[in-house]
């Protein structure tokens, strides 16, 4: 949609969910259910529209230099692994307080701070709006950090201050890095920092070493607290309770034991969401563990596709923005995936196994189908495949539901008694193995393989094939594989720019026969980095640079269909610019006037990113702002009024 939604619209589409329901309770039939798929797509539409609305918070709307002071509501790690906080009730210099952005983050390129929760802070550094997409349709950070509550982000070189003592409001986070610094005493290094991860969702000990093998080994999952901790956990507690229970003759023959172990478990796990910060991914985890889990207290079956699409449409009632994230569609792959299979697999007579095959055989099944489930979605989203995932996983998901997860609950319950050391060095001895794991695989030839980003039609026409081959019966199910294969072939055949040009001006990318050249070797390097993994590409920053033609002076110049384009980096490239031709297409980061058509820093503001295809007419140019439209998260308001303060 390239504009917002009006009332008008949402009008229409509120009367439309009424009407639709309306049909489906009055002529219920074979129609029936078509009229509630649409009756549910127009209440999506609305829900959607009021998150977008209800998250509406300021955000700022140029750069800022000066004193940052604000409270400390979140620690993690940026990809250039420094430490990253996040602040809320922000105070800027000069800054109207109605226009301050309500949460700004902030990473600390400087000497590390000991932070405390909700302790208040001041630093200087540099802010800036949340950055549009890379290029036309890439991942829109402005959109995520929207409905983050995000307005700002930014650095500091220098240190943080204590501004204030630890105010109120944020205790289930102090809970949280009061028991990731304890797991930390006890586990030094990055052990520590990754069952800080597991157990608190803190990050911030977990360094970019550990996190690239991970990533490389398929073995970053097992960092966020997803549906397999969550679902691992929740197992444990309810198996424990039940066992507990059936110990006690009294107790097993007058209560109905197993629901009471089911209220346990999740009574565990909002334990373990709270505890984790409740993010979107562990938010999603607790959804689809609780509607299992309820189901056991009605008396259905707790993994079945109906539950899956129950939790589904749970989690995109409470946050419709999730649809688009690969979290929530690698989850939902996996686990309809899985359901989905063993429901078949339940008939088979597997009484001929020894009783040791049969949970291997479970567990080969289960990681081979979630992981060619997830593949596509993970490669489509992060453009990269890692070949050897499937044994990593079969090495590592054991050790993770056998070893960590129940030393973790039993270091928990024995945490108040002072004796969680020993459950703790068990854990660790699992984490151990794990991190070895990853980082074996990760050196193997191969281990990571680059993928050209698809087209946008491509994962929505191999979800349709797929959800086709798991929810139709009959031969008619089979009919969902020619989807899928026009989806592989769309993939394959996909194309990338020719040219591509940084919303900032800083950096130009253009298509040559050994990749992609890139006009400078440093700077923007997010950017180029995203640049180069859409078009499958593993090489550096540097090294692409090496492929633009060596020229002399600070200009840049590529002929490019007929025409040439003209990179004007900085100030002294500026003034040694010497006009244009008509055809040409000029990109500076300093206003210019020239007979050509000139994109400069004012009009990138607008456009944002492009990306240049040659065409008949010359160089077709696609701008950001024309693929995502005028939305809240991308609309300029007006500049803040600036006011005198005198407590700065």
């Amino acid at each position: 949609m390239q504009t917002e939604p009006g009332l008008t619209l949402y009008a229409v589409m509120a009367g439309l969910f009424l009407f639709g329901v309306f049909i489906f309770r009055r002529w219920p039939g074979a129609w029936s259910p078509l009229a509630l798929g649409v009756a549910l797509g127009a209440l999506g539409l609305c829900l959607a529209g009021a998150r977008s609305h209800l998250v509406e918070a300021p955000k700022l709307e140029f750069r800022y230099y000066g004193p940052i002071e604000g409270r400390v509501v979140a620690l993690d790690r940026s990809a250039s692994d420094a430490m990253r906080v996040t602040l809320d009730n922000v105070v800027l210099r000069d800054t109207d307080p109605a226009r301050v952005p309500g949460r700004v983050r902030i990473s600390l390129h400087g000497p590390e701070a000991d932070l405390i929760p909700g302790q208040r802070v001041m630093t200087t550094g540099h802010l800036g709006p949340p950055q549009g997409p890379a290029e036309p349709g890439g991942f829109d950070f402005r959109r995520h950090a929207w409905f983050q509550g995000l307005g700002a982000v930014g650095y500091t070189r220098v240190p943080v201050l204590v501004a204030g003592p630890a105010e109120r409001g944020v205790a289930v986070f102090k809970l949280r890095m009061a028991a990731s610094a304890a797991i930390r005493g006890h586990l030094p290094g990055e052990t520590g920092g990754f069952a800080a991860a597991v157990t608190t969702g803190d990050r911030s000990g977990v360094g970019q070493a550990a996190l690239e093998a991970l990533r490389a080994s398929n073995l970053a999952h097992l960092l966020a607290i997803s549906g397999l901790h969550m679902g691992l956990l929740a197992g444990v507690v309810f198996y424990g309770f039940r066992l507990l229970l059936a110990l006690v003759p009294p107790l097993a023959l007058r209560w109905p034991i197993k629901k009471v172990a089911a209220v346990g478990a999740l009574m565990a796990a909002a334990f373990y969401l709270a505890l984790s910060g409740g993010n979107v991914a562990t938010e999603r985890a607790f959804v689809m563990v609780a509607v299992a889990l309820i189901a056991v207290l009605f008396d259905r079956r707790a993994l079945s596709l109906r539950a899956v699409a129950i939790a589904a449409l749970i989690v995109l009632a409470l946050r419709p923005e999730a649809l688009l994230s690969p979290g929530f569609q690698m989850s939902f792959a996996a686990t309809t995936a899985l359901v989905a299979v063993f429901t078949a697999l339940r008939d088979l007579d597997s009484s001929r196994l020894p009783g040791w095959a049969r949970p291997v055989m479970s567990l080969v099944i289960s990681s081979a189908v979630a992981g060619l489930a997830t593949a596509p979605v993970g490669a489509a989203h992060f453009n990269a495949l890692a070949p050897y995932g499937l044994l990593a996983n079969l090495v590592s998901v054991p050790v993770m539901g056998t070893i960590v997860i129940p030393a973790a609950v039993v270091a928990a319950v024995l945490t108040p008694l002072g004796w969680e050391g020993l459950p703790l060095m068990v854990m660790g001895w699992g984490l151990d193995w794990i991190l070895a794991v990853a980082h074996e695989i990760a050196s193997w030839n191969g281990a990571r393989r680059a993928v050209v980003a698809p087209g946008t039609a491509v994962l929505p026409v191999l979800a349709l094939g797929a959800l086709w081959v798991i929810l139709w019966q009959g031969r008619l199910r089979w009919a969902g594989v020619l989807p899928m294969i026009l989806a592989l072939s769309m993939w394959s055949g996909a194309g990338r720019p020719v040219a591509l040009v940084a919303d900032s001006g800083n950096l130009v990318g253009v298509m040559t026969e050994d990749g992609r050249a890139l006009s400078k070797p440093r700077g923007a390097g997010f950017v180029a980095r995203i640049w180069l993994e859409n078009d499958g590409d593993l090489t550096d920053q540097a090294s692409a640079a090496a492929r633009w033609p060596e020229e002399e002076g600070p200009i840049r110049r590529m002929p490019l269909g007929g025409a040439t384009l003209i990179h004007v980096p900085g100030k002294r490239a500026a003034q040694a610019f010497d006009g244009c031709t008509t055809g040409d297409i000029v990109v500076s980061t300093e206003p210019l006037d020239g007979a050509c058509e000139i994109y400069d820093a004012r009009r990138l503001i607008r456009t944002g990113s492009l990306s240049l295809t040659p065409g008949p007419d010359g160089l077709a140019v696609t701008t950001a702002r024309e693929v995502s439209g005028a939305r809240l998260w991308n609309t300029r308001t007006p500049r803040p009024r600036r006011v005198a303060r005198l407590d700065q």
